[in-house]
């Protein structure tokens, strides 16, 4: 089974299967070799770790598609890509739907924030309108040239015009084609419990780590009638984590030993990076 339809059959479950971030290839192998399903190619971690600035409209159309492809080369998952706001009009939304879907992504996200967007658990969102959002979604429907390549429709209207309008323009997105639904930065958990009943297609629910959405565990979400639990950065966290911790560590006593507490052995990041297969290729050609 190709992984866009691995990535069909994983969300029309709605059984709330996680999918973490990945900022980069070697994330992205970490995250397949513990075991998860698919993998969120996340523009916030792109940003913040390739350029070191806030998730504001700094990542444009060739660096997450560079990203993607990259990742695409180092994993077998299906990989949904965070395309933000298409990078600009309909047009722009076509066009980054050919560059995603040759990168090798499986499924994008749309937003229809104003451009430049910024993260959806940020204040000062605005968005466009409802018209100009459904036309976007339109384009990249019409635009992909596998029909198992997937949509995914975010709104952020619930932090500007309030939860009712957001599900009302996710339906809109429905009536325009996008197979999964993605309401931004609900605030409560009455929300969360009702966007289920209130929507037909899948929908992913967002856990932002100190965000705006109180945390649900993927099995409640599941039950509920998720399709897709994200965690888009939880993995970028956690290597910032570990970062301060182990360079903390060499500030202060100006070395460090093999302390698989404190980094990764040396043999066990060869592994991820799959030093033993190049030294079987290399052998094979010599």
């Amino acid at each position: 089974m190709s992984t866009r339809k691995t990535l069909r059959s994983l969300v029309e479950a709605r059984r709330g299967v996680l999918v973490p971030g990945a900022f980069n290839a070697l994330s992205a192998r970490v995250i397949a070799d513990l075991g998860f399903e698919a993998i969120y190619v996340t523009g916030a971690g792109v940003t913040n770790m390739w350029f070191g600035l806030p998730d504001q409209g700094f990542m444009g159309l060739h660096e997450i598609a560079d990203h993607t492809a990259r990742i695409r080369d180092a994993v077998d998952l299906p990989l949904i890509v965070d395309a933000d706001t298409g990078f600009g009009n309909a047009l722009n939304v076509r066009h980054a739907v050919r560059v995603l879907e040759r990168a090798g992504a499986d499924c994008i996200q749309l937003e229809d924030q104003v451009a430049p967007k910024r993260c959806g658990h940020f204040s000062g969102k605005e968005v466009i309108s409802t018209e100009e959002a459904v036309a976007k979604i339109k384009a990249a429907v019409d635009a992909r040239h596998d029909p198992d390549f997937l949509i995914m429709a975010r709104t952020d209207a619930a932090a500007t015009h309030g939860f009712e309008a957001a599900v009302e323009r996710a339906q809109r997105f429905v009536e325009a084609g996008a197979d999964i639904l993605f309401v931004e930065a609900v605030t409560s958990a009455d929300e969360i419990r009702a966007l289920p009943k209130r929507l037909g297609p899948p929908q992913l629910m967002n856990m932002v780590i100190g965000g705006k959405t109180p945390i649900f565990g993927a099995q409640e979400l599941g039950e509920l009638g998720y399709g897709i639990v994200l965690y888009a950065n939880a993995a970028l966290q956690g290597a910032v984590a570990g970062m301060q911790k182990a360079l903390g560590v060499l500030k202060e006593t100006r070395r460090i030993d093999e302390d698989p507490a404190l980094v990764v052995p040396f043999a066990e990041r060869q592994r991820l990076v799959g030093k033993p297969e190049w030294d079987a290729l290399e052998k094979r050609y010599s």
